[in-house]
């Protein structure tokens, strides 16, 4: 069994507008999750102990940075922690001229001799970005060479019937799609997991706890694979 998940942290900013790195590793040591894909993640590359060192060292898990952007604050991008050995790594701009800079992590794990894809992403805000980094990620999950794909993270899709989703259809089929945020009253299912094939799927669900309702404004999506 496999288990994935995927959290827009929010910079460690919960609900009660503390900064609380303990909180988000805490929430991950509820999900226990061999690989996490994680959104809004803000840190300072010279402080001892930041943010996105504190969680991998706290998990035991190994790192992959994404950033998109750079400002006073230091790092702010996407990032994955994976338990399990990763055999390769590329990092995709998806940036779009006029708006935040967004960007993708494309990694690959073999379990049992299964070669799997896996995309990490935080999409725009806006639904003409959305589109054009839908359109660039379609490609890459379409390619030869993994017997399982799998697109996961925060894709801000707000509307059930934009073209962003139709096209996702078309390629992994319908998933289920649980709310995550906001965290406290989850309305909207900005956070999704996308797998194919969908034989491999056992379960996706919301880790909704305590503690992943304060810790930041989007709840946790995890699901298990059936390897």
């Amino acid at each position: 069994m496999l288990r994935i998940g995927s959290y827009n942290i929010h910079r460690a900013i919960g609900r009660d507008r503390r900064e609380e790195a303990a909180r988000i590793a805490h929430v991950l040591r509820e999900i226990d999750a061999d690989v996490v894909a994680l959104q809004e993640v803000g840190y300072h590359p010279d402080t001892p102990g930041h943010l996105l060192e504190y969680l991998g060292d706290t998990l035991g898990a190994q790192v992959i940075d994404g950033v998109t952007f750079t400002d006073e604050r230091g790092h702010y991008g996407n990032a994955v922690l994976t338990r399990l050995p990763v055999t390769g790594i590329s990092r995709h701009d998806l940036s779009v001229p006029g708006r935040e800079p967004r960007g993708a992590i494309e990694f690959a794990l073999t379990i049992n001799q299964i070669d799997i894809q896996l995309i990490a992403t935080h999409l725009g805000l806006h639904p003409g970005e959305r589109r054009d980094q839908i359109r660039t990620l379609l490609p890459l999950l379409e390619g030869p060479g993994s017997e399982v794909n799998i697109l996961l993270g925060d894709l801000n899709e707000w509307f059930l019937w934009g073209r962003p989703l139709h096209w996702l259809r078309r390629v992994f089929g319908h998933l289920p799609a649980p709310a995550t945020f906001p965290a406290h009253r989850p309305w909207f299912a900005l956070d999704r997991l996308w797998v194919k094939p969908l034989a491999v799927i056992d379960a996706i669900h919301v880790h909704d706890s305590p503690a992943a309702r304060i810790a930041s404004d989007h709840l946790p999506l995890v699901a298990e694979l059936n390897l």
